[in-house]
Order: C-alpha cells, then sequence, then structure tokens
C-alpha cells in the first residue's frame, strides 16, 4: 500500500470553433481552459473508490469491471471506462473536485476521464492519454464520440488554442490575442449526449463520405450536391464548409483580423443551426443577443449542440455575464507523500 498522495487535475475545453469535424477526420480548433477537474487520492486496494462534493454517491469501481456503461451512479460509469481501458493493478481511494459545469459542453467528462487516468498510473504521451480516454467514454456513454475533447484537455498550451487535425492527430499552437477575452455563457438548457441524436448525426457523416470520399479531402462545400438526399447534403455540407472556417480563423488569428473571425464564428453558428441542426431557438436567440452587444466580436454555440453554452470572442470587459475563460496548460499528475 502506498502512502502516496497523488493529484491529477485535467483541464475542461471550450471549442472556438470546428463542430462535427472530428469524428470526420477533420478540424478543429478548442482550447483547454481555466476551470477542471482534480482527481486526489491514494494508490491501494482492488477498486477505485471516488467521492464528489457534487454527486450525493460515490463512484466504487471494481478493477476488473466488465460493463462500465452498467455503473451506479451514472457519473461512475466515466471512472468505468477508464479503468476498463487501462486496467491498473492497484486501485484508487479519494475524492474528485471540479470547478466545471456538467452538462455545459465544457468536457467535464474528458476532464474527469483525462485525470482518473492520471491517478491512476497512466504514464504516457498527451495523444495515447486522449485515445484512452476517448476509448472510455465510448463505453461509458455509448456516444460515437470523436477525440477533440480529450486531446484538447490532455495537450493544452498556456495562452493558445489548438489546431487539431483529427486525421494525423497533430497539435499545433495557435497563440490567441492579448486584447480579446473568451467568455463561455450558458443557455440555462443542460446538454445530454448520450440521449441526443449525436449518433445519428455521425452516421450521416459517414453515410456522405461513403458516396463523396473523404469529406476532409473536398474544399467545395457545393459537393455536396452530388448526394441525392437532402438530409445527407446538408450534414457533409457543414462539415466541408467548417473545415474551411477553421482554416481561415487560425490564418485570421495569425494576421489579427479579429472581424473575420467574428464572421467566421457566425457563419459557423448558421451552418450548425440550419445544415447540422443541433442548435435550438434558445442558442439561436442567446447568440443573436451576444453578438448585439459591444465589443463582443463574434459568437456561436459550442460542443456538439442540442443545449449547451455559446462561446464569445470578446474586447476585454464586453461581457459579465457567464465564465471568463483563459487557454490553459493541459493535464498534470503530482507525486507527494
Amino acid at each position: 500500500m502506498s502512502a502516496e498522495v497523488i493529484v491529477a487535475h485535467a483541464p475542461g475545453r471550450v471549442n472556438l470553433i470546428g463542430d462535427h469535424t472530428d469524428y470526420a477526420e477533420g478540424l478543429v480548433l478548442p482550447m483547454a481552459i481555466d476551470l477542471g477537474t482534480t482527481v486526489t487520492g491514494r494508490r491501494e486496494g482492488d477498486r477505485v473508490v471516488l467521492a464528489s462534493g457534487t454527486e450525493p454517491e460515490a463512484a466504487i469501481v471494481d478493477l476488473d469491471v466488465a460493463d462500465p456503461a452498467a455503473a451506479s451512479p451514472a457519473w461512475a460509469r466515466y471512472v468505468a471506462g477508464v479503468v476498463a481501458e487501462l486496467r491498473p493493478g492497484t486501485g484508487l481511494t479519494g475524492t474528485v473536485a471540479t470547478t466545471l459545469p456538467v452538462g455545459a459542453g465544457l468536457s467535464s467528462s474528458a476532464a474527469l476521464e483525462v485525470a482518473v487516468a492520471l491517478a491512476l498510473g497512466f504514464d504516457g504521451e498527451p495523444l495515447a492519454l486522449a485515445q484512452l480516454a476517448q476509448a472510455a467514454e465510448q463505453r461509458a456513454s455509448g456516444v460515437p464520440c470523436g477525440i477533440m475533447d480529450q486531446l484538447a484537455s490532455a495537450a493544452g498550451v498556456a495562452g493558445a488554442a489548438l489546431l487539431i487535425d483529427c486525421r494525423s492527430l497533430d497539435v499545433t499552437p495557435v497563440p490567441l490575442p492579448d486584447d480579446v477575452e473568451v467568455r463561455v455563457v450558458h443557455s440555462g438548457q443542460e446538454r445530454q449526449l448520450a440521449g441526443s441524436e449525436y449518433a445519428e448525426r455521425r452516421a450521416a457523416v459517414e453515410a456522405a463520405a461513403a458516396r463523396l470520399g473523404p469529406l476532409r479531402d473536398h474544399d467545395d462545400p457545393g459537393v455536396a450536391d452530388r448526394l441525392d438526399d437532402p438530409v445527407l447534403q446538408r450534414r457533409a455540407r457543414h462539415v466541408i464548409a467548417e473545415n474551411a472556417r477553421v482554416r481561415s480563423v487560425v490564418r485570421s488569428l495569425a494576421a489579427g483580423d479579429l472581424d473575420a473571425v467574428g464572421a467566421a464564428m457566425a457563419a459557423s453558428h448558421a451552418s450548425l443551426r440550419d445544415d447540422f441542426e443541433v442548435s435550438t431557438p434558445v442558442l439561436d436567440a442567446l447568440v443573436e443577443r451576444l453578438v448585439a452587444t459591444p465589443g463582443v466580436i463574434g459568437a456561436r454555440l459550442t460542443g456538439a449542440g442540442f443545449g449547451g453554452c455559446v462561446v464569445a470572442l470578446t474586447r476585454p470587459g464586453a461581457l459579465d455575464e457567464g465564465w471568463l475563460v483563459r487557454p490553459a496548460a493541459g493535464a498534470s499528475v503530482t507525486v507527494g507523500g
């Protein structure tokens, strides 16, 4: 039994642009944020026992757990998913603390998975950590998620967003200007991907790619018109155009052209609303209100949609609602006496 105290921290993430592209080998531009989840404990025993200050029931998971999706309470499924993927030789007794709102689209589940993996002894590169946590999420929730959330949490860079190529899995830091703020504002609609149409959207994208070839390889959204199914047309058009918008935002940030960044964010939201159909009237109204606020450069829904949050890029002090988030470093672990 080890007396050492393990402290593992993993940040949440907000996606500036590039949604529903990660599972299509596309481009995304998230950033790890200075809100996150911390697991503190000691490695001991033959099961994982974690208490949370925000959950009434502890997560108790045997090391030989067979079906993470059956774990109870619900949040224990993510812990169980990590245990099932990592198969540690020793358990963990400890606590979970988080500053992330649950169900807001800021990757609270990914942060929990990454922190639990580190606390249980994962030792490897950020990409391998993200891949393990992605597999854990899929086993826990049944949602066929991409790798963006986990990789942003594992590989975050202070002061920068991350251009992630979801085909090569290359990560390129994209510094954010000092004279902008990133605000995340909750719509009031809690997001539940496991009960949403997320899987249907992914299936539609894959069906479109089966007919057109990888959507990542197309530059012209008009290629979607080759499809005879209007739903698949819309889904493919969004993915192709969204990849182009990610590239344009990276160029515009480097050039200091914030007006162009705002225009791309507006186009992204419209595409998620009209072509991908994952926005809601509440999200639309919030985006419209924020964009009309002086000093707001751009705003769009962030994450998978179906509720959750809006991200806004603003001049300093333009908004005083929601969470002011800053680009943060990726996950870390410390071991002490």
